[in-house]
């Protein structure tokens, strides 16, 4: 009996944390574009605090990101998850998916992927707890692809951290606009990020001078840090236990130094 009470205090403690976080839906946009984020923050602390901008993988806002941005909030900050696709464009399937991120990341022009992101940034800076001289964004997949290119856009952040986001982009000339430390979160065996992808992007953050670093973790493929990606690493995409929680605790220290 007595050696139940840690684990059911431990589990209220972890009920009342999440009782105390505030989520909402939050409508904006972007040109004629309609979309949809979702806001997350702990009620109980008081005054302005960093700001963290999500953005999600392939399939557009689902339950993954939404539980990733209400993570971020039980860490003490301000969590928007923006919403690339537009308000109800969501992929059922791989093949959707598919289609949705290439009209974002195909060709030369990753100009509108740039402006989705920065509208959501937009969104995250007007909040009223956010103190907008401490933000950050970071991304999965898909996500971690855009943070970079948002980035390379130029704009105002303290940091980005990119989880098994590609590194490759067309205008590798573009990261002397960069302000943020960059943290790039990989997995070795990752079959999305080839080798010759990942000397480019150290090439292309050594010649622009940015303060930056890229971690590589062993066993891994793409997708690491999603359980419902299975654990085949032969399917190319696969969740990690170890990586996940490893990126995990990078990304935290990676707060600390950039926040704080």
């Amino acid at each position: 009996m007595y050696s139940l009470f840690p684990l059911l205090f431990a589990f209220i403690l972890a009920t009342k944390a999440h009782e105390d976080i505030h989520t909402e839906s939050i409508e904006y946009k972007e040109g004629d574009a309609t979309l949809e984020g979702y806001l997350a923050y702990d009620e109980t602390i008081k005054g302005i605090r960093p700001g963290v901008l999500i953005v999600h993988e392939w399939w557009g806002i689902n339950d993954y990101i939404k539980r990733r941005t209400e993570q971020i909030a039980q860490l003490g900050y301000v969590a928007f998850a923006a919403d690339i696709y537009g308000k109800g464009i969501r992929a059922k399937t791989p093949q959707e998916a598919m289609a949705l991120a290439g009209k974002f990341r195909s060709g030369n022009d990753r100009n509108l992927l740039r402006a989705r992101a920065t509208a959501g940034l937009d969104v995250l800076k007007k909040d009223l707890h956010v103190d907008q001289k401490r933000i950050a964004a970071i991304g999965y997949c898909f996500g971690g692809t855009t943070v970079l290119e948002l980035a390379r856009s130029g704009a105002d952040l303290a940091g980005v951290v990119s989880f098994h986001g590609g590194l490759a982009t067309p205008n590798p000339d573009d990261a002397k606009h960069i302000k943020a430390k960059v943290a790039a979160l990989s997995g070795a065996d990752d079959p999305s990020v080839k080798p010759d992808q990942v000397i480019a992007f150290e090439d292309e953050m050594r010649k622009a001078g940015i303060d930056w670093y890229l971690v590589s973790y062993g066993n891994a493929v793409h997708g690491f840090t999603n359980p419902e990606n299975g654990s085949d690493n032969s399917r190319g995409a696969a969740y990690n236990e170890k990586a996940d929680k490893r990126s995990w605790e990078v990304m935290k220290d990676f707060f600390g130094e950039i926040f704080w």
